[in-house]
């Protein structure tokens, strides 16, 4: 398993090309050789490539405009062709299971696309919160019901630790029940800080690493990407050079 840095992690270090191809260097700097590319500014594809190569990182999955990957699946997948890039991710269910019909309207509007993107030889991603650990109206939980509703090939599960745990789950135990289907996962660990759930550089939190970490390598993940949505003021890039320590010292590469 590889460890990676997401970049939403540093999405207000790249607003800018500029920007943006500082922090792949900084973020190589740190040691990381692979990356998930989301909620940066807009790019070329082919910019994006050159940039990868100066670094020496590959881009091993994105999260991409919902819209795009729905709509214009083709190109997307050209998209992604061009930086050499297999999972093309969703980040979030639109509407997030607020309103009637979300979760409906999601499996209507992203099937075609799945199965398109996997007869490209790639994968569609779904990356969860909190929310799909809520039980939908037949008693399944909403996660439980899109590993049903998708076929294998079709959706991935960029399983978030952090989330996972938010919403009542055991990490460990998703991993394993997911076996197969969870090529890239994200890392990020939960502490408790003045009584309130704070994401936390890995390591430094309360999440089971060593068993999280056993079950993902027994469920097939390739790609361990740390992730912190909220560094609470902390510098960015510091909190991934603390999760990179911490896994390279368990000896994850």
């Amino acid at each position: 398993m590889q460890i990676g840095a997401q970049f939403y992690t540093l999405r207000d270090q790249c607003k800018t090309l500029e920007a943006f191809a500082e922090s792949l260097k900084r973020v190589a700097d740190i040691g990381y050789r692979t990356v998930q590319i989301s909620g940066v500014c807009p790019y070329d594809p082919a910019w994006l490539r050159d940039r990868l190569k100066e670094t020496g990182l590959a881009c091993v999955i994105t999260h991409t405009n919902q819209d795009r990957i729905a709509d214009e699946t083709q190109a997307v997948i050209a998209d992604h062709d061009v930086f050499g890039c297999d999972y093309i991710g969703v980040g979030s269910m639109p509407g997030g299971l607020r309103n009637p019909g979300d979760y409906e309207s999601f499996v209507e509007r992203f099937r075609p696309a799945g199965a398109a993107i996997a007869a490209a030889g790639k994968r569609l991603m779904y990356h969860n919160h909190h929310f799909e650990f809520m039980k939908a109206p037949d008693g399944k939980l909403y996660l439980e019901k899109l590993a049903e509703d998708f076929a294998p090939d079709e959706l991935g599960f960029t399983l978030d630790t952090y989330w996972v745990q938010y919403g009542g789950g055991d990490p460990a135990a998703w991993l394993e029940r997911l076996s197969g289907r969870v090529p890239c996962i994200h890392l990020k660990d939960m502490a408790c800080v003045n009584f309130e759930q704070h994401m936390a550089p890995v390591g430094e939190g309360n999440l089971n690493w060593e068993r999280i970490l056993s079950s993902a390598e027994r469920a097939g993940a390739k790609y361990l990407l740390v992730e912190q949505d909220d560094c609470y003021g902390e510098d960015p890039f510091d909190c991934l050079r603390r999760s990179y320590q911490f896994l390279r010292a368990l000896g994850l590469g």
